[in-house]
C-alpha cells in the first residue's frame, strides 16, 4: 500500500448539514476532499431507518461540492463492538451509552481505518468540538458553540486517532454552519438535526429494546419494600425516569410523581420514589472503571469539573485516580439520577482531559439493596 496523500482528507458525510459544511471548509481551505458514508445498521424493512435517505442527501452534497463520494457498511463492526456491549449494559441493569462507543469503534476506528485504504491521511467529521495543539500533543477542547459541543462524546476517542482527525466546525455557532450551507447551495441546509442513538435512529426506545431483551417482570417497590406495581424488565428503565411507571394515585400516598430511584438486582426490584429531589435520587461519590485519559495520566488527586450526562452543566469535584486505573470522584454538590453504565467525563476549564465509565454510585439516602 503506498503512503497516504499529506492533503488528501476523508469526509464522513452523514446526509446532515453539519458534516456537508465540514467538506465544504476542507475544501475552501485546499484539502483533497472525499466523502465517505457510513452505513451501519443492516435491516431493510425497518420503517425508523433513514439510511437510504441519509445516502440520498450525502450524495447531493458531494455532487453540489463535486467530490467523490465512497460508500461503506460497517454494519457487521457496529454490531459486535458497539451493540453488543450496549445490550450486555442493558441486560445487567445498566444503561449504556452507545454512541461513545461508537464515536471510539466505528468514526474513529473502522472508518479512519478505511480512510487510510483509501490513500487519506487524515480523517474528518462534523463533530461540534476543537483539537488543539498542546504540550503533549493534541489536545480535545469544547466547541465554541457550548449549547452543541460534543466533547463529551468524544472523550474516549484514542490519542493517536484523534492527532490525524480534523473537526472543522469547532470554532462556529450551528447559526452560522446552516447559513454556509445555505449560501453555497447545500441541499440539506435546513434539514432537522438528528437526535436518535448513533446508527439506530429515532425510534421508540423501549419497543425497539424489545426487540433483542425478553421481558423480566418483576415488583416495583418503595425504599420501605412496599410494593406498587409491576416492571417489564430493569433494562427499560434507567435512573431519574418518570414516565411509563404506571405507579401514581396510589392510596396512602400524595399525588407527586414518582421517579426510578434504584435497581434491586438481585431480587429483580425496580426501586421508585416520590418527588424530583428525594435524597435517594442524589449522589455524592461515584466509582468509575478505567480511566481513558486525554493528557497525561495524573498520579495524584486533583480538581476539576465533570459530566454524568451529556446536556448537564460542568460540576466542580475532587478526582482521585487509583492505582488499577480507576477514579474515585467526589462532587462539590450533591448530583441527581447519576448512572451505572452512563460516562463520567472530565474537564479542565475547556479541555476535555478524559473520561471513564461509571460503576457505581454513593447515594445520600442510607437505602441499600440489603436493607
Amino acid at each position: 500500500m503506498s503512503s497516504p496523500s499529506p492533503t488528501r482528507v476523508i469526509v464522513g458525510l452523514s446526509g446532515g448539514v453539519d458534516s456537508a459544511v465540514a467538506a465544504l471548509i476542507l475544501k475552501e481551505r485546499g484539502w483533497d476532499v472525499q466523502g465517505l458514508f457510513m452505513s451501519n445498521w443492516d435491516e431493510e424493512d425497518d420503517s425508523y431507518c433513514t439510511a437510504a435517505q441519509d445516502y440520498q442527501d450525502a450524495r447531493a452534497v458531494a455532487g453540489e461540492l463535486g467530490i467523490p463520494l465512497h460508500r461503506v457498511s460497517f454494519a457487521s463492526e457496529y454490531r459486535a463492538r458497539v451493540f453488543a456491549y450496549f445490550l450486555a449494559e442493558q441486560r445487567a441493569g445498566r444503561t449504556g451509552n452507545p454512541d461513545i462507543l461508537c464515536n471510539r469503534e466505528i468514526k474513529f476506528g473502522a472508518a479512519v481505518r478505511y480512510a487510510r485504504r483509501l490513500g487519506a491521511a487524515r480523517f474528518a467529521t462534523g463533530h461540534y468540538a476543537r483539537l488543539l495543539p498542546g504540550t503533549a500533543g493534541v489536545e480535545l477542547h469544547k466547541a465554541r458553540d457550548r449549547t452543541k459541543d460534543q466533547s463529551y462524546f468524544l472523550h474516549a476517542v484514542a490519542r493517536a486517532q484523534l492527532k490525524h482527525a480534523l473537526m472543522p466546525l469547532g470554532d462556529l455557532e450551528k447559526s452560522e454552519v446552516r447559513a454556509r450551507a445555505r449560501r453555497a447551495g447545500l441541499p440539506v441546509f435546513d434539514k432537522p438535526d438528528s437526535t436518535g442513538i448513533c446508527f439506530i435512529g429515532e425510534r421508540p426506545f423501549r419497543d425497539f429494546l424489545a426487540r433483542f431483551l425478553p421481558d423480566t417482570p418483576g415488583a416495583i417497590e418503595t425504599p420501605e419494600r412496599v410494593q406498587l406495581g409491576t416492571h417489564r424488565g430493569l433494562a427499560f428503565y434507567t435512573l431519574g425516569q418518570r414516565e411509563g411507571l404506571a405507579v401514581g394515585g396510589r392510596r396512602g400516598y400524595s399525588q407527586a410523581p414518582w421517579f426510578v430511584a434504584a435497581k434491586d438486582a438481585a431480587r429483580n426490584v425496580l426501586v421508585v420514589v416520590q418527588g424530583h429531589d428525594h435524597p435517594l435520587l442524589s449522589s455524592s461519590k461515584l466509582a468509575t472503571g478505567v480511566v481513558h485519559w486525554l493528557t497525561d495520566a495524573p498520579s495524584s488527586a486533583f480538581r476539576a469539573q465533570v459530566k454524568v450526562r451529556y446536556r448537564q452543566a460542568d460540576q466542580a469535584c475532587r478526582v482521585e485516580p487509583l492505582a488499577d486505573g480507576t477514579a474515585h470522584i467526589t462532587f462539590d454538590e450533591p448530583q441527581r439520577a447519576v448512572t451505572p453504565g452512563q460516562y463520567a467525563v472530565l474537564y479542565a476549564c475547556d479541555q476535555c482531559i478524559g473520561g471513564a465509565v461509571i460503576e457505581t454510585v454513593e447515594s445520600q439516602s442510607r437505602w441499600s439493596a440489603a436493607a
